[in-house]
């Protein structure tokens, strides 16, 4: 598992370090997630001995119990109790704020959790959080956790569902931040988390729809080769379920002339009501103007069960792609023509004119 960094920053800024990759996506992953035996902790700047290390672990309430990820399938208008393992393998005595959080999807394509003090206004915020003695607060409360060097501490929380909760997917989590000092004016936020994959059952919608296409036509130098199309665009997740995504782009010219296609990076994850966006490059000749679309393909997530079949969404585009190049090197190629026709007529008219003054020479 990979290490998380601290940054320094502006006051009360965060800089999202999130570990546990493997965890917090759901899915297989070529890192090794948070396992019980052999935990994979974060670390904090500085030298061995002031090194913060930590990591947090699904677990009973017994300790870690070698899960990646929470994972409940609930009904509206239920509870679910879980626990959590925070584990200090630093030197030292540290303190960690624990709390609840509604997961996201980063620019880059990675799960994520909120900063510290941001506030859950979904999933997460049906999640109340324990003390180390078991206590249950209230929904929304930080959890400040004192943790002795090479020690753990378990923390209950209990996930309650609405009655009105939609079916599907609701992503959260839960974080912990080291606690730092911000009296000095700089706010460092150093987390790790653990995802929780909740979802509510009902009647299961898996939709994508790609919107907002954009064209970029770039000619080759060569004119003698096709040029390059960018098709960006924006994969929307209208359905009700998580959802990852392959997609492909098709050019061609009028009536179909010169056609190709090219397949673009996957999606690996695009939340319910989230968006991605994403890009395809397709080799096109600029035949004046191309038209073409992009396709998405649907792809079940990790462990996700969708029985529901998932149909392909696409979306039209036209660009326009003249031929410049082309159509200069054509008029040079007319220009150098005529060029050598005028001069082989001059050349004609002057032999002519001048056998015509050798036989009027010859004739005096």
């Amino acid at each position: 598992m990979p290490t998380a960094v601290p940054r320094p920053s502006r006051p009360r800024r965060a800089t999202a370090v999130l570990v546990l990759l493997a965890a917090l996506t759901g899915a297989p992953a070529a890192l090794p997630a948070v396992a019980a035996t052999e935990p994979a902790p974060a670390a904090s700047g500085g030298t061995d001995a002031t090194r913060t290390t930590w990591a947090l672990e699904p677990a009973t309430a017994d300790g870690p119990d070698g899960r990646v990820s929470f994972r409940h399938a609930v009904d509206p208008g239920t509870e679910v109790t879980e626990h959590v393992t925070l584990t200090n393998f630093s030197e030292h005595a540290a303190a960690f704020d624990v709390y609840a959080g509604d997961g996201l999807i980063t620019a880059d394509g990675q799960f994520d959790l909120p900063p510290t003090g941001a506030e859950a206004t979904a999933a997460g915020s049906w999640i109340a959080l324990g003390d180390a003695a078991g206590t249950i607060g209230a929904p929304g409360t930080v959890q400040r956790v004192e943790v002795a060097p090479g020690a753990q501490a378990t923390l209950p929380f209990v996930v309650r569902v609405p009655a009105d909760a939609t079916p599907g997917d609701h992503p959260a989590g839960i974080v912990a931040a080291l606690a730092t000092d911000t009296a000095g004016g700089v706010a460092v936020d150093s987390r790790v988390g653990a995802r929780l994959h909740l979802r509510v059952t009902g009647e299961v919608t898996p939709a994508l729809a790609v919107q907002d296409v954009r064209t970029t036509y770039t000619p080759s130098w060569n004119p003698f080769a096709p040029g390059t199309l960018r098709v960006d665009y924006t994969v929307a997740n209208t359905g009700n379920v998580r959802l990852g995504a392959a997609a492909a782009a098709s050019a061609s010219g009028p009536f179909g002339l010169a056609g190709s296609s090219a397949a673009g990076p996957a999606l690996r994850e695009v939340l319910p009501g989230g968006t991605a966006g994403g890009s395809v490059e397709v080799e096109a000749w600029p035949l004046v103007r191309l038209d073409g679309s992009v396709a998405v393909t649907p792809a079940v997530v990790g462990d996700d069960e969708v029985t529901v079949a998932l149909a392909t969404a696409d979306a039209g585009w036209s660009a326009w792609a003249v031929p410049w190049l082309q159509v200069g090197l054509v008029l040079l190629l007319v220009g150098v023509v005529l060029a050598v026709r005028r001069a082989r007529a001059r050349r004609e008219a002057a032999t002519r004119r001048r056998i015509a003054a050798a036989v009027a020479a010859a004739r005096a």
